[in-house]
C-alpha cells in the first residue's frame, strides 16, 4: 500500500490539489539557473542571528502545499524563540502517521542540480578539493541561495524565514574553538564542517546565476550552508533530501517518530510507539552514542546520550585493531554508570600485548575473531591489572589535557567566539562521564 492510500486511510491526506500545484522551479531546462532575481520584492528573510523565526506563515504556506499532520501534532517553541520542534497534544497509538509532505515540496540535491544547471567549474574544484562527496549538499547550498535572492517572490519564502538564524554547528565556530578548547575528536569532526564550508564559499563564485552581491556575502553563505548542513539526511543513494516541515523534528536518543518515503517521494513521519499527550516528537539525527558527530554537525549538545566515545584516539588503525573494536561508536564510556564496552577493554588488551608479546598477541587476536569466548576471557583475566592500568592513566591523562583546553578559553571574547559557552558546556558534559568511569576504575 502506498503512503497515500494509508494515510487517507487515517484521514490525513484531504487533498494534493495544492501539493500538485506547488512548482519550486523548472527541471531540466536551465532556465532557472538563467533567470534574473526579481527586482522588486516586498520582503527578503532577515538572517540576522536575532531575527524571529516566523513558524506560524511556514505553517499556512506548508498546509496550503499539501502538508497534513495528526490531530494534535503542533510546532513548539523554546523561551525565546530559538529552538522550534513538534509535540502532540493528544494521545498517538504507535504505528500511526503524524506527518505527510508531498515530495512537490521536498528539496534533494539532484532536483537543484537540475534546476540552477550544472556549474562544471565548482565541481571541478570540488573534486580537486578531495570533497566530490559533498556535491548534492552543495547543490542544495546553491538552491538555498537561489530562493533567498528571490526574496517573498521565492516559493520558498515562508520556510526560508522560518529558519534559524543562530548556528553553533562547526561551520559556526572561530579556529581557536574548534583546535584549541574542544577535545581532539570533536575539533577536528568541527573543524572539518568549517572547512566544508570554506570549500563551498570558494566555490560559490562560480555560479554565474548568483548576483556578486549574494556570492561576496560571506554571512549569508554560512548562513545557506549550515541550513543544509543541519537539516538535509542522505537518501541512501549518494544524494541528500530536504522535506520542508518535517525538518522541524528535533533529535532524540528515545524516538517518538522515524521518517519514511513512498515509492513516489513523498515523506511520512510514523509514532514508533504509544505517545501520551504533551509528549515531543523527535527524530534520530544519527548514532546517539556518537555526541561528538551530533555537536559537529548540527551544534546541539545532546545531554540524553547514554554514552560518549572514550576519546583513545588512533591514527590510522590497523584491520586487527578494527576487528578488535576500535570505532568510535563502540568504544564507549556510559554517562550514568560509569560502565566500559568490552571493545575498550580488548582493544587496549591487544595494544598492550603488541607491546610485550607479539605472539600472545597474535592468539588473543585469533581467539577474538574466531569467537573462542574461553580463551580471550583468559586472557583479559591474567592481565586485568595492566589494562585496569592503562585505562585508569588515559582517564586521568584525558581529565587534564581537557582542563587546559577548558583554561584556554578564559578571558576570551564572546563577542569573537560567541560559542564558546556552549563549548565549555560540552567540556564539562564529556569531563563528568569520564570521572564517572574514573570512579569505577
Amino acid at each position: 500500500m502506498k503512503l497515500s492510500d494509508l494515510l487517507s486511510c487515517y484521514g490525513l491526506l484531504a487533498s494534493v490539489t495544492a501539493a500538485l500545484a506547488f512548482q519550486p522551479g523548472s527541471r531540466g531546462t536551465g532556465v532557472f539557473s538563467r533567470a534574473p532575481a526579481p527586482t522588486h520584492l516586498a520582503a527578503v528573510v532577515d538572517i540576522g542571528e536575532d531575527a524571529p523565526r516566523d513558524t506560524l506563515a511556514m505553517e499556512e504556506w506548508a498546509a496550503a502545499c499539501g502538508v497534513q499532520k495528526s490531530e494534535g501534532a503542533q510546532l513548539t517553541m523554546s523561551e525565546g524563540g530559538m529552538d522550534i520542534g513538534i509535540a502532540t497534544a493528544q494521545d498517538i497509538p504507535a504505528g500511526q502517521p503524524v506527518l505527510f509532505v508531498p515530495s512537490g515540496m521536498i528539496l534533494t540535491g539532484g532536483r537543484a542540480r537540475e534546476e540552477v544547471g550544472i556549474v562544471e567549474a565548482a565541481e571541478k574544484l570540488l573534486v580537486r578539493l578531495n570533497a566530490a562527496e559533498n556535491l548534492p549538499q552543495f547543490y542544495l547550498f546553491l538552491k538555498i541561495l537561489a530562493e533567498y535572492e528571490r526574496g517573498d517572490q521565492s516559493p520558498y519564502y515562508p520556510w526560508l524565514n522560518s529558519m534559524p538564524r543562530y548556528f553553533s554547528n562547526g561551520a559556526s565556530m572561530t579556529h581557536f574553538c574548534c583546535t584549541e578548547v574542544l577535545p581532539p575528536l570533536v575539533g577536528r569532526l568541527a573543524n572539518q564542517e568549517r572547512i566544508r564550508f570554506i570549500q563551498f564559499f570558494r566555490a560559490l563564485k562560480f555560479a554565474d546565476f548568483l548576483s556578486d552581491e549574494t556570492k561576496n556575502d560571506r554571512p549569508l553563505a554560512k548562513w545557506a550552508f549550515s541550513v543544509v548542513y543541519t537539516r538535509s539526511f542522505g537518501t541512501g543513494d549518494g544524494d541528500v533530501r530536504i522535506a520542508p516541515m518535517a525538518d522541524m523534528f528535533n533529535h532524540g536518543t528515545e524516538l517518538e517518530v522515524e521518517i519514511s518515503y513512498d515509492d513516489e517521494g513523498n515523506c511520512c513521519a510514523y509514532t514508533t510507539h504509544d505517545v501520551p499527550a504533551g509528549s515531543p516528537l523527535r527524530m534520530s539525527y544519527g548514532d546517539p552514542t556518537n555526541p561528538s558527530h551530533l555537536f559537529a554537525r548540527f551544534g546541539f549538545l545532546d545531554e540524553t546520550s547514554p554514552a560518549t566515545f572514550c576519546k583513545i584516539m588512533i591514527n590510522n588503525p590497523t584491520p586487527q585493531l578494527v576487528d578488535m573494536g576500535y570505532d568510535h561508536s563502540r568504544m564507549l564510556f556510559y554517562k550514568d554508570t560509569g560502565d566500559v564496552s568490552q571493545e575498550v577493554w580488548d582493544v587496549l588488551l591487544y595494544q598492550l600485548l603488541g607491546e610485550s608479546d607479539p605472539d600472545y598477541q597474535r592468539a588473543f587476536y585469533e581467539a577474538h575473531v574466531n569467537g573462542d569466548y574461553e580463551t580471550k576471557q583468559s586472557f583479559h583475566s591474567h592481565y586485568s591489572a595492566e589494562t585496569a592500568d592503562a585505562l585508569r592513566n588515559h582517564v586521568d591523562n584525558f581529565l587534564s589535557q581537557l582542563d587546559k583546553l577548558s583554561d584556554k578559553a578564559l578571558g576570551r571574547d564572546l563577542k569573537v567566539h560567541p560559542r564558546l559557552p556552549l563549548i565549555l558546556r560540552h567540556n564539562e558534559f564529556v569531563k563528568s562521564t569520564f570521572l564517572t568511569v574514573r570512579s569505577r576504575l
